[in-house]
């Protein structure tokens, strides 16, 4: 019984751990940015590039079984027992790494450039502290902690 307290406190505590809770936020957000991006590539970009190849990609097919039926979707294919090669997924698929990789560096290059623009204001060094003064009687510079000045022999605080 012990045993098994050790391995649920364990559990727990590999779960509650920061880098774990930051991982798993880190995932729902990457789907719901994966949607995003997945839907600026249906939605946008192929019927754009549509137009100018006169092309949707999400259409493209190689019929593998040819049961002497030509069909002008894929789902049209499939309904029918066709085998069919998706390749215009596949394109899709490309493009939305494509994307999603571009959009993520971006991200980052922004977060890297704002992360050294604070560490720069951070390491701005102090001024260095003083190790001379001036002699209040003969004005030549003498070492800060002198308390007699070496070119006037004056007493100096």
């Amino acid at each position: 019984m012990s045993k098994e307290k050790g391995f649920v406190a364990e559990f727990k505590k590999f779960i509650l751990r920061g880098n774990v809770m930051d991982m798993a936020v880190g995932v729902i957000v990457g789907g719901a940015f994966t949607a995003i991006v997945t839907s600026l590539n249906k939605d946008i970009l192929t019927p754009i590039l549509g137009i100018f190849g006169g092309t949707d990609f999400s259409n493209l097919y190689v019929q593998l079984t040819n049961r002497g039926t030509t069909y002008a979707t894929i789902a049209e294919a499939q309904e029918a027992g066709e085998a069919v090669l998706a390749y215009g997924n596949f394109i899709t698929a490309i493009l939305n790494f494509l994307i999603t990789a571009l959009v993520i560096f971006m991200l980052v290059k922004l977060v890297n450039k704002l992360a050294e623009l604070g560490k720069k204001k951070e390491e701005e060094p102090a001024p260095a502290a003083p190790t001379t003064k001036v002699c209040p009687y003969c004005k030549s510079e003498i070492p800060i902690d002198a308390t007699k000045c070496a070119h006037c022999t004056s007493d100096v605080e």
